[in-house]
C-alpha cells in the first residue's frame, strides 16, 4: 500500500439536501444483524489488528508448530508468543494439542486463511 495515499485525507461527498429513502431504510433495518453479533464481529477484526498475530498466523499457514518454534521463527520470546496465542485461541482462530511436554498450534479452520487472503487481495488493489 502506498503510504502517501493512506495519509492524505479522502474527501467525502454528502447530499446537498436531506431526503430519507424509507424503502431502503426498511430493507436495512430488516437485514441488520443484532448488536451482539456486530460487536462480536468487530472484536474478531480487532484480533487481526496486530502484526505479531498476523505473523503467527502466517507461520501456521505453513505448519503446525510448538511455541518454541514460533518464538524462534519470529525472533520473539516464548512469553510474548504465548500471550498472542492466548488471544488467537480465545477468538477461535487457532487450536492446540499436547504431545508429551510440547503444545502444538495450528489454524482452527480454513476460514482464517480465507480472511487473510481477502485482506491481502483488498490491500493489493489499485
Amino acid at each position: 500500500m502506498d503510504f502517501e495515499k493512506k495519509d492524505r485525507p479522502v474527501p467525502v461527498e454528502c447530499c446537498s439536501e436531506t431526503h430519507v429513502h424509507s424503502e431502503l431504510l426498511e430493507i436495512v433495518n430488516n437485514t441488520m444483524p443484532e448488536e451482539t453479533e456486530l460487536y462480536d464481529l468487530a472484536e474478531l477484526f480487532k484480533v487481526f489488528g496486530d502484526s505479531t498475530r498476523i505473523r503467527i498466523l502466517f507461520v501456521l499457514f505453513e505448519a503446525e508448530v510448538c511455541v518454541c518454534d514460533l518464538a524462534a521463527a519470529l525472533n520473539m520470546t516464548q512469553s510474548a508468543i504465548s500471550h498472542q496465542l492466548r488471544i488467537l485461541k480465545q477468538s477461535r482462530l487457532v487450536k492446540n494439542r499436547r504431545e508429551g511436554k510440547s503444545i502444538f498450534y495450528s489454524l482452527a479452520d480454513d476460514h482464517v486463511r480465507s480472511i487473510i487472503a481477502q485482506g491481502r487481495e483488498h490491500i493489493e488493489e489499485e
